[in-house]
Parts: structure tokens; C-alpha cells; sequence
């Protein structure tokens, strides 16, 4: 049963983030920054689309003498369509975001992952193409890439889309300016706890 809600809450935030994309864009907290990732993938799935749209006239072609089979195929085909466009779009109404103590981990509908900048020991650029799964470690690549990394003093929880829990203390994701996202961390970490007064006369 959880499961079953995991992926129907997915299903929600992703078809929402589509109609989302088609609107103008919410306003932001006043202290608010944005970090987005979907650069590297938008090419990939608007490919994966018009494959899908391709495919979608040529089964209308082939089975057009069997309407039952015809209609499934039709259904599946356009909704992996949408799907492909819902991706991207999640991707891009759902970047990474810095808001006051924490920094929102995330990927398209599957991954927000709040990090307490307190928690955060050592942030990095961290350029990977190749990723393998840890225990206690979560990659979150766009395009195979990870470009910044977190470690972390202590763990955070992580849900998965099935709502399998995993502890996490070191964290890979991908940003389009990861330099922006490192500088940005730093500052906000240093504001938490800044140096204490030098001493009197």
C-alpha cells in the first residue's frame, strides 16, 4: 500500500510540474536561490519523445485492422510521450534550492531530499560519469554526470518513490553551474556560524 502511494504521489508531482512548466513561474522566497540541472538531459528526452511520437503513428499503421490492440498502443505510446516532456518539465520547476537552513536536494518528481546546512561537513565540485551503488551514499546524475558533492556530519533519511527509507552521508548530484552551488553552500554555512568578535582594546 505504500508503495502503491509512492508512486501515485510520483505520478502527481510529475504531471503537475508539466502543467506547471506551461505556466509562468511561482515567485520565490525573498532569500531564496535556484540551481538548476536539467541542461545536460533536455536533447536526451525530447529525443526519447519524438521516438515516441514515431512509434505512436507506426503502430496506428500496423494495427489499424485491430482496434482493441490499436487503443492499448495508443494509450501507452502517449503517455510516454507525456512522460519523457513531464521529466524535463519536473526537472526544470523543480531545481536544487537554497532556503534559509537548508539546501533542497533534487531530481525531477523522485528526489527531494532536505539537507540541514548544519549538517553539511565538506561541499566539493566533484565531476563523475560513472556511479555505483553505496551503502549510505545517493548519485543523482542528469545525462550519467554528478557535479557536486556533500558530505555530511551525520545522516539524512532518505525516502525512495516506493517509500523504502535509506540513511545518507554523502550525497552526488548534478548542477548546471556547480560552482554557483558550491560558493552558495559555503556562504550559507559560514553565515550560520560566523567568527566570534575579536577581543577589546
Amino acid at each position: 500500500m505504500r508503495a502503491a502511494r509512492g508512486v501515485l504521489r510520483h505520478q502527481a508531482l510529475l504531471f503537475g510540474s508539466l502543467a506547471r512548466w506551461l505556466l509562468p513561474r511561482r515567485r520565490l522566497p525573498l532569500d531564496g536561490q535556484e540551481f538548476g540541472y536539467a541542461r545536460g538531459q533536455g536533447a536526451m528526452l525530447f529525443g526519447l519523445a519524438f521516438a515516441g511520437v514515431v512509434e505512436t503513428a507506426g503502430m496506428a499503421v500496423l494495427l489499424r485492422h485491430h482496434p482493441v490492440a490499436h487503443t492499448v498502443m495508443l494509450v501507452l505510446d502517449v503517455y510516454g510521450v507525456l512522460f519523457a516532456v513531464a521529466l524535463h518539465a519536473a526537472s526544470v520547476v523543480r531545481p536544487h534550492l537554497l532556503d534559509g537552513e537548508l539546501l533542497r536536494v533534487r531530481q525531477s518528481a523522485q528526489v527531494d531530499l532536505p539537507v540541514p546546512l548544519a549538517d553539511i561537513a565538506s561541499v566539493r565540485r566533484e565531476s563523475r560519469a560513472t556511479h555505483t551503488r553505496t551503502e549510505g551514499e545517493l548519485d543523482l546524475p542528469v545525462g550519467a554526470q554528478t557535479s557536486v558533492a556533500l558530505e555530511l556530519t551525520r545522516p539524512v533519511t532518505h525516502l525512495t518513490v516506493l517509500g523504502r527509507s535509506r540513511e545518507i552521508r554523502l550525497v552526488r548530484f548534478q548542477a548546471d553551474d556547480a560552482d554557483a552551488v558550491v560558493r552558495a553552500v559555503e556562504r550559507a554555512r559560514a553565515a550560520l556560524s560566523p567568527l566570534p568578535p575579536g577581543p577589546v582594546g
